[in-house]
């Protein structure tokens, strides 16, 4: 904290910019999922998984949509939490608040523990030591005032669209013949393994591994609340950063698929096991998994700390709405909300606890609950939209086909939780965050008389 800054229960701060909201978006969404994940969903689809992503990505830019036309309309730095309790009352932005700080919350414990482990195998030290340096170092840039934050995140999301680039240019290259390492490839790898090689079946199975690909991204209306003119940046970040994550996605799939044999293709536990290191292998590049390795940690750093960012101020916006202590909403000086930003450092720290205790059945039930938040989330902030629309006289956003696209995406998405409950292992996701959110809807109740703070 600067000298002479005093605690108190104030505004945010403003200072953060369109190209910080999208790059933020951009650094929560691209993470290790993309880099170690993806072939989970190629190995169980074939080629036609570019349409399982076709229709989560037309899902999420329906629903980012309709979320950005709230949020440039009522900023608010509880983003869908606000809309939530404004549309069906309080316990609804009790339920999407926390909720949504839980996913986070794992999320980031699950993202410190696969940077640490990799840093340790670096230098050879206890895991705990880089796990201690990297939250030491996230927390502080946290406290900083929000532009400083959202440099260090933008240019911390810019390498990584940098490297992804790169491949894409790399790929296309091979693809083509362009580099000596290879010939003309063709098509003889589609051809080879059949556009759906496992059906409809396969497709479906495929959308299950990918539809919460682009989850994260929700975090730049939490943002938007401290941008300099809420409006027009939640437009511009909007607009732009579906199309850049569906273009990295989408473009990074295209090209493991042409290059890679499809036998060749699954999921990853490593960076020497990545579809992405394994086209860089194809290219005759040196130290293709020591590089991959370091980006795949670097974007396991990046989404963290949008990660402590979108928690400290979901919970900052709840202590406001009365639904948690009062002193979590203290700001400082600056408009940085320190005790909230403490908080979550604090209970990112007891997620690394618990994925270390490892007891029976816990992480199981928390890893699960945790999957299943991003589609209750974004039924509510269909429903909330559904429900406040008409409300909405003017804003920067405006949804195309808001009569009728609000009710297929809600349709899509109820489709999608039918699938999940048909699939043995996706099941466990919607059984676990329908009891995680019971809970906390019962929980709301504790809160529903307390009065907010302004």
């Amino acid at each position: 904290m600067a000298e002479g800054a005093s605690i108190r229960e104030g505004d945010l701060g403003t200072g953060l910019k369109s190209r910080h909201l999208t790059l933020m978006g951009l650094g929560t969404a691209v993470g290790a999922g993309l880099f170690l994940g993806v072939g989970v969903g190629i190995r169980a689809a074939g080629p036609a998984i570019l349409v399982a992503y076709a229709v989560a990505g037309a899902v999420v830019i329906a629903v980012m949509r309709m979320l950005g036309e709230m949020a440039a309309a009522y900023p608010s730095s509880g983003s869908f939490a606000t809309y939530g309790r404004m549309a069906f009352g309080h316990w609804a932005g009790f339920l999407l608040g926390w909720l949504y700080w839980f996913l986070l919350i794992m999320a980031c414990g699950a993202e410190l523990t696969g940077a640490s482990a990799m840093m340790a195998s670096w230098f050879g030290v206890p895991q705990w030591i880089p796990a201690l340096a990297a939250v030491a170092v996230l927390t502080a840039v946290n406290l900083a005032q929000v532009k400083g934050f959202g440099e260090f995140e933008y240019w911390f999301a810019m390498i990584k669209i940098a490297v992804i680039v790169g491949f894409l240019i790399v790929g296309v290259l091979l693809w083509a013949g362009a580099l000596p390492a290879s010939g003309f490839v063709g098509f003889g790898n589609v051809r080879e393994s059949g556009f759906a090689p496992n059906g409809i079946a396969g497709i479906a199975a495929g959308l299950l591994a990918v539809a919460f690909a682009f989850g994260g991204i929700e975090v730049v209306t939490i943002a938007a609340a401290e941008s300099e003119n809420p409006a027009e940046n939640v437009k511009r970040a909007v607009n732009s950063i579906i199309w850049r994550i569906a273009l990295f996605y989408v473009g990074s799939v295209t090209v493991i698929i042409l290059l890679l044999p499809y036998s060749a293709i699954d999921g990853a536990d490593s960076a020497a096991d990545s579809p992405f290191t394994a086209v860089l292998e194809m290219a005759n590049l040196p130290g293709a998994a020591g590089f991959m390795e370091a980006v795949i940690v670097l974007a396991l750093l990046s989404a963290c700390n949008a990660q402590i960012y979108g928690t400290s101020r979901l919970a900052y916006q709840q202590a406001l709405e009365g639904d948690a202590p009062r002193w979590v909403a203290a700001t400082n000086a600056a408009g940085t909300p320190v005790n909230s930003v403490l908080v979550s450092v604090f209970f990112a720290f007891v997620a690394v606890g618990l994925q270390w205790w490892n007891p029976p059945g816990m992480i199981d039930f928390i890893m699960s609950a945790t999957g299943g938040c991003l589609i209750v989330t974004w039924i509510m902030i269909t429903l909330s939209y559904i429900r406040l629309h008409p409300r909405i006289r003017a804003s920067a956003v405006r949804v195309r086909g808001a009569s009728w696209v609000p009710w297929v995406t809600l349709a899509a998405l109820i489709g999608l939780t039918v699938l999940m409950l048909f699939d043995d292992a996706a099941r466990s996701q919607v059984i676990s965050v329908a009891v995680l959110s019971l809970g906390l809807v019962a929980l709301s109740l504790l809160t529903k008389n307390r009065g907010a703070v302004r």
